[in-house]
């Protein structure tokens, strides 16, 4: 299973050149076995930012989601374990959303396609795939 970070799934679905061939080839092959998923707050993050005007979507964040969803996107939801362990990774990064991302994957022993620097740093367990490969 693989895992997207928020800007990693916006950059799969507008199409964005900062996706690399690797991970677009990657994330099609996984979406042919139903293995491609995002965490649930990776949402919240979309809405945050549209509510912002930081980031511009095809329609309104719930409507968006649904499509993705419909369309073989696996949200991951966000539990206490997931949050516990979000607090207890070895790593520099303070965003929490973030550190609730990362979690995710390694709760569920995905590998995370992502282009920030420091989650491709660490933690040791995270496994990590570059987003602009």
């Amino acid at each position: 299973m693989i895992l997207l970070d928020t800007h990693t799934l916006v950059w799969m679905d507008q199409d964005d050149i900062k996706l690399g061939p690797q991970s677009r080839a990657l994330i099609e092959q996984n979406f042919q076995t139903d293995c491609v998923a995002v965490s649930g707050i990776s949402f919240w993050e979309c809405a945050l930012l549209q509510s912002r005007r930081r980031l511009v979507l095809p329609s309104e964040v719930g409507q968006w989601r649904g499509e993705l969803l419909a369309n073989g996107l696996i949200e991951l939801a966000l539990d206490g374990p997931i949050a516990i362990l979000s607090v207890q990774l070895d790593t520099e990064h303070k965003d929490p959303a973030d550190r609730f991302i990362a979690a995710t994957a390694i709760r569920h022993g995905a590998t995370l396609i992502t282009a920030d620097e420091k989650l491709l740093a660490g933690p040791p367990v995270l496994k990590c795939h570059d987003a602009r490969k």
